[in-house]
């Protein structure tokens, strides 16, 4: 276990075994005032692996001076500056590709090959809002009067602060750390209390990419005494928060104190449609990728599975065969495609979904148990499929967050669009079919701001990425995420 302590300067080294455990404040490497500190836990092993700060009112205070300071020098720089340094710490992403993924493994307990690509999806977003912020434009608008001129401008909202959660704990920050810093915003990030040492390590190559001291600041603790004051200090223009519905709900009616300007990310409960005419091994190579990828917690994996009576068991039995053919372990070890869950609550969510559904009358027909490797924790559940949902069991109303699949029959389009959109929810949605007029339709009948038509994996860096009704608004992604990181100037001008 590494203890916490004070490290000296702005870099820590980048030597093999190297973990950075204090917070980022102004430029410097900083501890708690008080000594306290939250505990960092192998979800696979059960093993305290690192302490880091849990800081309070005075470090946050700190951390929402140091980016106030550093507010101005930072939007005044050109575009271009500000992308050639995201560009550079994408490159020091990539260059510790292999430490940083091994990090995640062991804090988040994903298996290392999707750890891997969590990195080089993470360096995307710099990549992409490197370029973006060079074409964050304005306007000259046609006046109404001959001596009138209209300017329209697009300038930085100001302080931002970066709340992100435990599942990807490295692309939840680059994916809103991108866009606030190439339209000229200074954050403030406070990452989940589960999984902070990817939050720090993305830091020390902030530093070492050359991004001025206060523009990027990482704080650690509990979410509640930090988020008080974030919430509290007017000087922060903008909060960008991904997690649950419940607490999005909550920081809406924080914001309304200073009327701060949110983006909220929040839960879903994707529907995945499979028709009579689709293709059914590609449906079902999506549909392992799509459920199982980080065993099921993921915010946009399918949850609730719909297919036409025509193809229902021909799906069903390839779908089973695939899951059983997965691999449960320690994320650690090669060849894994399925970790642990996050930790003891998160099991126990996932035993009373399927409990649920089998006093239901459902019928489960791989997995529903937990797994017992050999001298690890007990938090792996096995790769699971149910079939016989239906609208009143718990799974198919609520996210499970793990790795259960259940299946249900639908007879007609028009019942199966009812049945996807029969949810609170509306961030992400599937359906699978090779008939053109059809995708067309479903596609823009589906209540989600999200929709994977033939495609289990939509996320990518240049497209808007939220949801609608219960799972939040505002978008990450492509161009569409710099409107969240700046303000609209209007000036009139007569000459």
């Amino acid at each position: 276990m590494v203890g916490v302590g004070i490290a000296v300067g702005r870099r820590a080294p980048q030597e093999e075994g190297h973990v950075q455990i204090q917070n980022l404040i102004d430029g410097a490497w900083v501890g708690a005032s008080d000594s306290s500190s939250l505990r960092v836990v192998n979800p696979a092993r059960d093993e305290v692996i690192a302490e880091v700060p849990s800081v309070g009112v005075a470090e946050t205070r700190s951390a929402i001076d140091a980016a106030w300071r550093a507010r101005v020098a930072w939007a005044s720089r050109t575009a271009g500056e500000r992308g050639d340094l995201l560009s550079a710490l994408a490159g020091l992403m990539h260059r510790d590709a292999d430490r940083l993924a091994a990090l995640m493994t062991s804090e988040q307990g994903k298996p290392l090959a999707e750890a891997r690509g969590e990195i080089a999806y993470a360096a995307s977003f710099l990549s992409w809002a490197a370029e973006e912020g060079k074409r964050l434009t304005g306007d000259i608008i046609p006046a109404s009067a001959p001596d009138k001129r209209i300017l329209v401008l697009r300038q930085p909202v100001g302080v931002t602060a970066i709340i992100t959660p435990w599942n990807f704990p490295a692309a939840m920050i680059t994916r809103k750390l991108g866009p606030a810093l190439a339209a000229g915003c200074t954050v403030v990030i406070k990452p989940s209390e589960l999984t902070p040492l990817s939050a720090l390590a993305i830091g020390e190559l902030a530093c070492e990419a050359g991004i001025p001291d206060g523009v990027v600041n990482i704080i650690t603790g509990e979410a509640g005494a930090i988020g008080d004051v974030l919430f509290d200090d007017d000087r922060v223009r903008k909060l960008s928060f991904t997690g649950s519905t419940r607490v999005g709900q909550m920081l809406m009616s924080k914001a309304s104190k200073n009327l701060l300007r949110l983006s909220l990310e929040l839960g879903g409960h994707a529907p995945f449609l499979v028709f009579d005419d689709a293709d059914i091994g590609q449906a079902v190579g999506a549909a392992i990728a799509c459920k199982f990828r980080n065993a099921g917690q993921t915010c946009i994996c399918a949850n609730r599975f719909y297919v036409q009576d025509g193809v229902y068991d021909e799906f069903a039995a390839r779908f089973a065969e695939a899951i059983e053919n997965l691999t449960v372990g320690d994320g650690a070890r090669e060849g894994v495609q399925v970790g642990p869950l996050i930790n003891d609550a998160a099991v126990e969510k996932v035993e009373s979904h399927v409990a649920d559904a089998r006093s239901h009358g459902a019928k489960v027909t791989v997995g529903g148990k937990r797994v017992h490797p050999k001298g690890l924790a007990d938090r792996f559940y096995a790769p699971t499929l149910i079939k016989g949902m239906t609208p009143d069991m718990v799974l198919a109303r609520e996210e499970t967050f793990g790795p259960v699949a259940p299946v249900a029959r639908f007879t007609e389009e028009r019942e199966a669009i009812e049945l996807a959109n029969a949810s609170e929810y509306g961030l992400a949605a599937y359906f699978f079919t090779r008939d053109a007029s059809r995708l067309m339709r479903v596609a823009e009948a589906l209540e989600y701001g999200i929709v994977g038509a033939n495609d289990g994996g939509p996320s990518t860096a240049q497209a808007p990425f939220g949801g609608v009704k219960h799972s939040g608004f505002g978008r990450e992604g492509g161009r569409y995420a710099m409107d969240e990181y700046s303000e609209i100037k209007y000036i009139s001008w007569q000459l």
